[in-house]
């Protein structure tokens, strides 16, 4: 079998967050509730859009609403394809997936971003290339961290020997649930003290990561 690299997305290859920002405020606007700086809604990202949803309308006081929830993340999900213009590639990444995919690595795409959205940014920042299985949030009946999409992106890739690599206490949770080293990228989107997420490696510069890989799958 062969060996793999899976990434998160968000936070972790992109920095989307303006993106999502921007996208909330409009929708926030829309339904009548006051916008977000831009701190706030960052924190709400990773789990989904769902719960991306819920975590604005519960910041508002406008918890409790189902039938306001699903209009939303219905109206939220109809732009979010095109929700691409303010989203940036870290710095390295190319380079990296390049280098990787040198060492003979298969790479994959393993995010709660559904899977449309998810693949048109790819397609927009001309990463799709890189990558041969791309597991949305839509892909599977569970998000992480249950470990489902990650099996799931492990099992595209035929793999054997995977490092997981992603920036939050979500995806520390879906490497440990799924029994995978977990490399962790520092300038994401975590919530809490770094020092708390359980990881194998961690860095910050993406120049870095071939040789944590190649240390983890050793």
């Amino acid at each position: 079998m062969s060996r793999a690299v899976v990434f998160d997305l968000d936070g972790t290859l992109i920095d989307s967050a303006p993106d999502i920002h921007a996208s909330a405020n409009r929708l926030m606007v829309e339904h009548g509730f006051a916008p977000f700086e831009p701190a706030e809604t960052r924190a709400f990202i990773g789990r989904g859009v769902p719960h991306f949803i819920a975590c604005c309308l519960k910041a508002r006081g406008a918890a409790g609403r189902p039938a306001l929830q699903a209009r939303m993340v219905h109206d939220f999900l109809a732009g979010y394809e095109s929700a691409v213009s303010l989203t940036t590639v870290y710095p390295g990444v190319p380079e990296t997936l390049a280098a990787l995919a040198a060492m003979d690595l298969r790479l994959g795409i393993c995010t709660n971003k559904p899977e449309a959205p998810a693949r048109a940014v790819l397609a927009h920042l001309r990463l799709t290339a890189h990558f041969d299985v791309v597991i949305g949030g839509d892909s599977t009946a569970q998000r992480k961290p249950d470990p489902m999409p990650l099996r799931a992106a492990i099992a595209g890739l035929g793999a054997g020997d995977v490092v997981f690599v992603g920036d939050s206490e979500v995806d520390a949770e879906t490497a440990a649930r799924a029994g995978l080293p977990f490399a962790l990228f520092t300038e994401g989107y975590h919530k809490g003290r770094l020092a708390d997420l359980p990881h194998h490696a961690a860095f910050s510069d993406f120049v870095r990561l071939p040789e944590i890989v190649t240390d983890l799958l050793r």
